[in-house]
């Protein structure tokens, strides 16, 4: 079953956060994973985000979402994204119709 990273945050620090983007480009796509949104002005229509950025990726699992997650490439680099945003990250399986 599919599964979703998504973040949503804003951007404190734009130099670092072009750091991390460049370090974590490679590793999604290493993943196999597909990039599905990369929004940074997504309109809110229902309570209050942490910021207007969002990004969607799509993995073939839950597995695979915390595995690039947790990978060694990738946590050599979120450090730099948390540390340039605020906001919050979620895995989020999809629903398939009985």
């Amino acid at each position: 079953m599919a599964a979703y990273f998504i973040a949503q945050y804003v951007v404190k620090n734009p130099d670092l956060y072009r750091e991390y983007q460049a370090g974590a480009g490679p590793t999604i796509q290493a993943s196999g994973a597909e990039l599905v949104a990369f929004d940074v002005a997504a309109e809110t229509v229902e309570g209050t985000p942490p910021g207007p950025q969002t990004v969607i990726i799509k993995f073939e699992s839950t597995e695979a979402a915390k595995a690039w997650y947790n990978s060694p490439e990738y946590q050599a680099v979120v450090g730099k994204r948390l540390e340039a945003t605020d906001g919050f990250a979620v895995i989020s399986q999809s629903m398939h119709a009985g």
